[in-house]
């Protein structure tokens, strides 16, 4: 399903003292670094799979998720999705794929939840028929009934959260990619997702590739975890393996990300 083979992408980020004058000289003589975001990382995915993509800020997560959903195109290497490369197949890549990031919408602010559905289904060409079942049956699953006359800004995050992940799959997806699907939800709203998450996978047997930083989710939604640190794979197991005695897993975690200067 998902096969990456040593991808590695490096960013050039502008780079000044502050105040006036740095600014001025910054218009004449410019300095800047690189930031090697992806360094040689190779992984594969199996149809079907539940994976948990973790490391600190700044480790690559979501660098590695935007290459393969084709947003961004690696310096060296390659990957096949469904046995396309994202970044050259983009237009039928992404009839294959779903995608939420947690800090970002694809639902319209000011306009009913239903015209953003309604809008994603003419994106995406899905037939009618199609259409109806899944949305009747996405509403059934995340509750969404009463919410899709509603305006997406006067929805709670929570609410906006099951709105996302419903129009995420409108159109039937192999594959499912989460960067931090329940930040900031209470308690009652993150176990609604985990569920909802959990049943699409058993379900319809959609490969979900899930990075977060709450190891609650990774816990409850994954058996594998495939850990990234400084842009080079570190870990590719279980939680089990970083454990080592610990009872937390956020202490077990920490330990290890001390261990490798991360």
């Amino acid at each position: 399903m998902i096969t990456a083979q040593h991808i590695s992408k490096t960013y050039k980020v502008s780079k000044r003292d502050a105040g006036f004058s740095s600014a001025f000289k910054a218009l004449f003589h410019k300095e800047h670094e690189y930031i090697h975001a992806l360094n040689d990382v190779s992984f594969t995915i199996s149809d079907g799979e539940m994976v948990g993509y973790i490391g600190p800020n700044g480790a690559g997560k979501s660098s590695t998720i935007k290459i393969l959903s084709g947003i961004l195109t690696p310096e060296a290497g390659t990957c096949r999705v469904n046995g396309l490369i994202p970044w050259k197949n983009r237009i039928e890549h992404v009839k294959n794929i779903g995608v939420v990031f947690g800090q970002r919408s694809q639902l319209w602010w000011d306009v009913p939840v239903l015209d953003s559905f309604e809008l994603l289904k003419e994106i995406y060409r899905i037939s009618t028929l199609i259409y109806k079942q899944n949305l009747e049956q996405l509403c059934d699953m995340l509750n969404l009934s009463e919410l899709l006359k509603t305006p997406v800004r006067q929805l709670s995050l929570g609410q906006r959260m099951r709105c996302e992940l419903a129009a995420s799959l409108l159109h039937d997806p192999a594959i499912l990619f989460l960067d931090e699907p329940t930040i900031g939800l209470d308690a009652v709203s993150k176990l609604a997702v985990r569920d909802f998450i959990l049943k699409i996978n058993q379900e319809k047997h959609t490969t979900v590739i899930l990075t977060t930083h709450d190891m609650q989710d990774i816990e409850a939604l994954t058996s594998r975890i495939i850990l990234i640190g400084k842009g080079r794979i570190l870990l590719d197991g279980s939680i089990h393996d970083i454990k080592n005695g610990y009872e937390s897993t956020e202490e077990a975690l920490a330990a290890f990300y001390r261990s490798h200067d991360i």
